[in-house]
Formats: structure tokens, C-alpha cells, sequence
């Protein structure tokens, strides 16, 4: 949920700017009423290598959420609220905090992280990284189609329980286990459920594509895996932890080299 809502801060800021104004030439990802979001446009709102990393199905709730914002703002534009001057001065912060951000973002671009780097952090802060890993107890629906698959998650996020999904539209023998895989492991034959699994909250649908077949599904339980995580294991995160942390070191360093260069700033 936490990085559903960071999606819609992403798409805000988006929005906050627009994109029309987005290349002829960079490829089409959705329309409202005329105005377009381009991949290139939305590829900028992004970190550097932000949307080669998401998933198919992370690049489509992206967009549906792009859409369903947009749909509001205009809805907003037509009641006039945005010349309300509680929603101007609002809106003139908004703009202030996306500013503010392309520079940290542009100076931490500069910034490379070795793989010493990350490597020296996961030896200094090893005990973090100590702790077990999770096993998931996913239960999922095969479906024969991406297109079927997005019409049960859809009919399941507006309120059809996901037991009854499975025996109505499940395609595969699970069915009848109620489409209970069992516990997966990060280092089973089936760790891309486990790593889907890790980016959701207990109880929440997502869709998966696994060697051409489609499913949606969910994890109920989890438990202490018996799987001992290595630095490998731990590299994206530590490389998380590292980032911010240089986030936080570079908006410092430009408070102080700006404000040295600023002496006209007045406290009433």
C-alpha cells in the first residue's frame, strides 16, 4: 500500500505540470478528453532506469492510475476549483516541492554507488540483514489470457471474494485446494511469486505472468523462511537504504551552498 501511494505522488506531480507537451514522437501510453500521457513524458518523472524496473502489471496500474487523477483534475478544472486561493496557494507548493526535487534528483544523478560501496554498507550494518527472509503462502487463480486475468483482478478489487474467483474461473488443478500453492520460498521454483509477493500487502491481489501463463493472485500467511539470505539477496535494498541517504546528504549541501549565495532571505 505504502508504494501504491508513492506511485500517486509520482502521478500528482506529473499532473501538476501536465503532458501535453510530451514528444509527437515518443509513443502514446493513455488519452482523457485530449490530453495525453507519453511514455516519454512519464519515462521523465521517473528515476533513470525507474520504468525498465517495473512490471507489466506495475506500468499498468501506473497509467489507470494517471487516468483516473486525470479524470478528477479536469472534473476539478470544469467546477473552477483551481481558482479557489486556498487550492492556487496549494498548488504554487506543489510546484515549489517538484522543483525542489529535479535538483536533489539532478545532483544524485551525478552521484555513482560502487558495488564497494554496497558492499562495505552491508558489512558495517550486517546485523540488519540478519534476519530471516519471509515464505509466502500464496493462493492464485490460473486464467488462459492477460486480458482474462485483468477482468477477474478487476471483478476481485470491487468485491468478489477471491475463493469464489478461484473456483469459478481458475484454470488449473489448484482449483480444488482452493488454488493454494503452498508456502514459497525465495529460492524455489516458483520465486516469482515469492518476489510479487514481497511488493504487496497481506491479502492483496496483484497479477503475475509465469512462462506464458497468467494469474492472479495473493498471499494469506507468511512465515520465517528457512532460506539464509546472502548480500545478494539484501543488494537492492542496502542500494535503497544507501540512496536515501545520499538524498539527505545532498539537499544539506545545496541548503549551504545556496543560502551563501542568498542574503536577501528575512524571518517575519
Amino acid at each position: 500500500m505504502i508504494k501504491y501511494l508513492a506511485s500517486l505522488f509520482v502521478l500528482l506531480a506529473l499532473l501538476t505540470f501536465g503532458c501535453k507537451g510530451g514528444s509527437s514522437d515518443s509513443p502514446k501510453l493513455a488519452e482523457v478528453n485530449g490530453e495525453v500521457l507519453y511514455l516519454d513524458s512519464f519515462k521523465a518523472s521517473l528515476s533513470e532506469d525507474g520504468w525498465e524496473n517495473l512490471s507489466p502489471e506495475q506500468k499498468r496500474r501506473y497509467i489507470e492510475d494517471w487516468v483516473n487523477l486525470t479524470l478528477l483534475a479536469q472534473a476539478a478544472d470544469e467546477m473552477k476549483l483551481d481558482q479557489d486561493p486556498a487550492v492556487k496557494e496549494r498548488m504554487a507548493y506543489a510546484k515549489k516541492k517538484v522543483k525542489a526535487n529535479a535538483l536533489i534528483s539532478q545532483r544524485l544523478h551525478q552521484t555513482r554507488i560502487s558495488e564497494d560501496q554496497l558492499f562495505s554498507y552491508f558489512r558495517i550494518h550486517q546485523a540488519d540483514f540478519q534476519r530471516p527472509l519471509l515464505a509466502y503462502q500464496i493462493q492464485r487463480i490460473a486464467l488462459p489470457d492477460k486480458l482474462s486475468a485483468e477482468n477477474v483482478f478487476q471483478q476481485i478489487n470491487q468485491g468478489l471474494d477471491f475463493a469464489q474467483a478461484v473456483r469459478r474461473y481458475s484454470t488449473e488443478d489448484l482449483r480444488s485446494k482452493n488454488g493454494t500453492m503452498g508456502f514459497v520460498e525465495p529460492d524455489s521454483a516458483d520465486s516469482l511469486f515469492w518476489k510479487a509477493a514481497t511488493e504487496l500487502d497481506i491479502m492483496e491481489a496483484d497479477v503475475l505472468s509465469q512462462n506464458g501463463a497468467w494469474y492472479v493472485f495473493r498471499y494469506t500467511e507468511t512465515k520465517d523462511s528457512e532460506y539464509e539470505p546472502s548480500y545478494e539477496d539484501h543488494r537492492a535494498e542496502i542500494k535503497s537504504r544507501i540512496i536515501k541517504e545520499k538524498q539527505n546528504e545532498i539537499y544539506q549541501e545545496l541548503l549551504r551552498e545556496i543560502k551563501s549565495q542568498n542574503k536577501q532571505i528575512y524571518y517575519y
